[in-house]
This record gives structure tokens, C-alpha cells and sequence, in this order.
């Protein structure tokens, strides 16, 4: 079926002044102007709405996000009182032997940053088990029943018996806790959580699976659950496990990488960095990949034409990476390395040095603008943990885009919300102004940048002739810097030729 797409305002340098567009086989056929439009077996009347490619989130957990959307949200919480009584209003719901999962508390928000005890959750919880993980998911709190559930936590590191837990320990806890979420659960978690990104006009996401972070059932399950037959976006895959590129592609995923941990995050002081945090002097973070492990790992990707990729936010992760990269290379060939797009999620401290390397291996950033947006400046998280002076150089968008690094936007769901547009804008107006990008390149890292950052040739991102048929429909508004600034409602998601979600 032909369907005719007219009385808009298409966003496509290949016809500026196009109002309507024709999908034929689930590809963009024609481009033009009302007048000149040919016939069509449906006319869908866009009613002055502004034609887009969707968007492509880079970095998102399903199963996570399904669960926050459905589940306990505690970004809204300022103080510990405000978590236990999030924690007792919820547990009500649950039967005594449930387990209660949370997500989203940011003490760096607190006027006072005390947070509950492990005890004060088990009593709030009626007894129940708990686990809250922290806004970067890279620690949590838990109840005293979930601490007792395994008697090996207190010996991990990164163990306390406040119930603030991170590195091994925290793996631990949230292993038990998700252990907890059936397949049912699982599946329909999922499915809101793709659903709703449809509504944003997200036509694909990236899905960061691995061992530390979720299941393999979890991860074929998301796999499996994408594309327009189920209503979904697309799902393109990565598994993060150290040396596992063959496992990784029997699995279905796309790539050996996404969350394989070259150290943790900021706000829980595990990202590694080259100098001790500001409010924690004498730590570094947690380092948790040598050079050499990436340089295998990166040859083992190669050996399976996978391309590979790490999470590595501070510096003295990223520097690993890139050396590790950099021993691949001298394997591999520079041009091989180059070819394979491998990438790094988050990159958040890192200089001209480092970008420079980037540049060289031909290495993709990942990258979620919504992290300044939250936590950048002079005064909010990044600054309490680096110091003023280091928070202002991170997320350094316009460097690494002035360069030639390919970016690819993200969420990092449910880190920060789905939240495409706003995405854009925290890109616009980083709190550093030499680290801002223009609007056009902002929303091309959000949409061409998510096709350019999966392996191979991919198609997608433009709304051209020849191109697939993968585009959002949005409010009227006049241009993309107006829809920045406004963020207009989706009418429309369609992908491959077929809609998705419609109001």
C-alpha cells in the first residue's frame, strides 16, 4: 500500500520547501511540494505538522525503565523522610513476601544529604525486601531483609552496613533483587517501556545489555520484543561481557559492548579519574578494566566482526580504553579499527588529548547531553564531586563534535527519562557555553548519530527519497529550533512504513 503524507512541513535537505512525502514498501518514494504530489492509495492529512526522522536513543535498559515507569519513582524525593514514606505508600501494594525495586533518589538534590539506614527502609517496607537504586545505577539502598537475603554481601567491597551499597556488593543485592522479577514482569516492563518511547517519536533504541546489568533471558526478550509487527521501535543490541563477542552474536546483539564497565559513575564516586574526587580526597574511583583486557577484548570483536564499545566516564577510564584501543590497533591495523566504529558510552572527562585519540581510531561517543543538564555547572553534583573548575570541562559536546567524533544521543534510561527533545536542548545549552552544539548538529546526534553509531551500513535518519520510512509527526511548530525550545507533542511515530503510535 502507497499512503501520501500531505499539508506539513517536512524537515529534509533533499526538498527544504517539501509539505508531503510518499511512503511506498515502507521507504520514503517521493518528496515535494502538495501541487505535485502523485496519487496514493491513502492520504493521511498532517494538518501542518512538522516531519522529522524519529529519533534514536543510544543508550537505554528496557526492563529498567518499564519497571521505573511502572514501579517506584523517586526522582521527585529531597530528603530521606521522602523516600520512606515513597517506600511505605508503595509497599502497601505488595504481598508480604514482595520485593519492592526503586529508583531514581539523588541525595546530591538534598538540602541535607543524609540518607535512610538500611534499618529505617525495612521498617518503612513492613519487613519486605528493598532495593532503591541510586539515580546512576551504579550503587543503591536496600532493606535489612534484602542485606540478610545473602550472607556473602558484607565481605564484598563496596559493602556498608548503612545500606548504602556500591561496586561488588551493590552487584550483588541488585542480582538478588531482579532475580525477584518474573518473566511476565519482565515482558510487560518491556513492553511500557518501548511503548513509550514510541510516543516520543523514538523510532530506535540501543539496548545496554550484559551479566552486571541484567540477564540473557532479559536481554533476547528486548531483543525480541522491538519492531513495528510488535508496535515498538527498533531494538539493536549490545552485550557488555569481557570477551564474549561470540556469545554476544548468538544472542542477537549487534555489538561486544555497551555497559562492559571500565569503571562506575560520578555520583557514586566510582568513576575512575585521574585525580582524587574533590569530596572524597584519596579516592580515584574504581578502575575496573586494564588496557590490555580492552585490547583483548577488542581483538576477540574483531575476530567475530563484532564491533566492541565500553562504559567509561572519567578520564583515567577513558585512557585505558583508548590505550587499549590503540594495542588493538597495532594488531588489527589502524583502518580495521577504524572500520569497526567501536564505541564509548558516556566519555565524560576526558581533554584534547583524549579526543584526539578518539579521533584518531575513529572511536563513537555515546553520550547523554541530559547528564549537564542534571548534574553540570558550578554547582550541583559534578562540582561538590571534581571541583568547580574540572565540573566545567565535562560532557564536552562541541569539542568532540568540532573534531569530527561521531556522536550518538541517549538517555541512559531510566539514568535520565526518554526525553528526546529535552536531550537536544541540554545539548543546545550545556552549562559550559563553549561546550554547546548548534540546534541542526544537536539533532542530528539524536537522530543520524544513532544509525551512524550501530555497525556496518545502516541506513536511517534522513527523510528522503530512497530512504526508509522512519519519521515522527509533530505538533505544528515552525522549525527545529522552535521544537527544541517548545517540545511539541508526537502525533505520529512511524517506522519502516508502519505507525507505531498515532493520536
Amino acid at each position: 500500500m502507497s499512503v501520501l503524507y500531505r499539508s506539513g512541513v517536512v524537515h529534509s535537505a533533499a526538498d527544504p520547501r517539501a509539505t508531503a512525502l510518499l511512503v511506498v514498501d515502507g521507504k520514503i518514494a517521493w518528496l515535494g511540494a502538495d501541487d505535485d504530489a502523485p496519487s496514493a492509495d491513502r492520504v493521511v492529512d498532517l494538518d501542518g505538522g512538522l516531519v522529522t526522522p524519529a529519533f534514536v536513543d543510544a543508550h537505554v535498559h528496557a526492563t529498567s525503565t518499564g519497571l521505573n515507569l511502572a514501579g517506584l519513582d523517586l526522582t521527585a524525593a529531597r530528603s530521606a523522610r521522602d523516600v520512606l514514606d515513597a517506600v511505605a505508600a508503595k509497599a502497601g501494594e505488595l504481598p508480604a513476601d514482595g520485593v519492592l525495586l526503586g529508583h531514581g533518589w539523588d541525595e546530591s538534590t538534598w538540602e541535607s544529604p543524609e540518607l535512610p539506614s538500611a534499618h529505617e527502609i525495612g521498617v518503612a517496607a513492613g519487613g519486605r525486601r528493598v532495593y532503591l537504586s541510586q539515580v546512576s545505577v551504579h550503587s543503591a539502598l536496600v532493606s535489612s531483609a534484602l542485606l540478610e537475603a545473602d550472607p556473602t554481601i558484607t565481605a564484598a567491597a563496596g559493602f556498608d552496613s548503612s545500606g548504602w551499597l556500591r561496586v561488588d556488593a551493590h552487584h550483588t543485592v541488585r542480582d538478588l533483587a531482579l532475580a525477584s522479577v518474573t518473566p511476565a514482569q519482565r515482558r510487560h516492563a518491556q513492553h511500557v517501556a518501548l511503548a513509550h518511547a514510541a510516543t516520543l517519536g523514538i523510532g530506535a533504541v540501543h539496548e545496554c545489555g550484559g551479566p552486571r546489568i541484567s540477564s540473557e533471558d532479559d536481554f533476547t526478550d528486548v531483543l525480541a520484543a522491538g519492531g513495528p509487527a510488535h508496535g515498538h521501535p527498533e531494538v539493536f543490541g549490545y552485550w557488555g561481557e569481557l570477551g564474549a563477542a561470540a556469545k554476544a552474536r548468538e544472542l542477537g546483539a549487534v555489538g561486544a559492548g555497551g555497559d562492559l564497565f571500565a569503571d562506575g559513575a560520578l555520583g557514586s564516586r566510582t568513576a575512575y579519574l585521574e585525580h582524587a574526587y574533590a569530596d572524597e580526597p584519596g579516592s580515584r574511583g574504581h578502575g575496573y578494566l586494564t588496557a590490555a583486557q580492552v585490547r583483548d577484548h577488542l581483538l576477540d570483536c574483531h575476530a567475530h566482526g563484532m564491533q566492541g564499545g565500553f562504559h567509561a566516564i572519567g578520564d583515567a577510564a577513558i585512557g585505558a580504553v583508548l590505550a587499549g584501543i590503540g594495542e588493538a590497533a597495532e594488531k588489527v591495523g589502524n583502518e580495521a579499527v577504524r572500520a569497526a566504529r567501536h564505541r564509548i558510552e558516556h566519555a565524560e572527562l576526558l581533554d584534547r588529548t583524549l579526543i584526539a585519540r578518539m579521533v584518531e581510531h575513529g572511536v563513537v561517543a555515546s553520550v547523554q547531553p541530559a547528564f549537564d543538564r542534571l548534574w553540570g555547572g558550578g554547582t550541583r553534583m559534578y562540582a561538590a564531586r571534581l571541583g568547580r573548575e574540572r565540573a566545567l570541562t565535562a560532557n564536552p559536546f562541541a569539542a568532540m563534535h568540532n573534531v569530527g567524533v561521531p556522536l550518538a544521543f541517549g538517555s541512559d534510561a531510566p539514568v535520565t527519562p526518554l526525553d528526546p527533545w529535552g536531550t537536544v536542548r541540554a545539548a543546545v545549552h550545556h552549562h559550559t557555553p563553549h561546550s554547546r552544539m548548534g540546534v541542526r548538529a544537536a539533532f542530528a546526534a539524536h537522530t543520524r548519530g544513532g544509525w551512524r553509531a550501530l555497525p556496518g551500513t545502516v541506513a536511517g535518519g534522513a527523510v528522503e527519497p530512497g530512504a526508509p520510512a522512519t519519521f515522527a509527526v509533530w505538533d505544528a511548530v515552525a522549525d527545529l529550533a522552535a521544537a527544541v525550545e517548545s517540545t511539541p507533542v508526537c502525533r505520529r511515530t512511524v517506522v519502516h512504513g508502519s505507525t507505531i503510535h498515532d493520536i
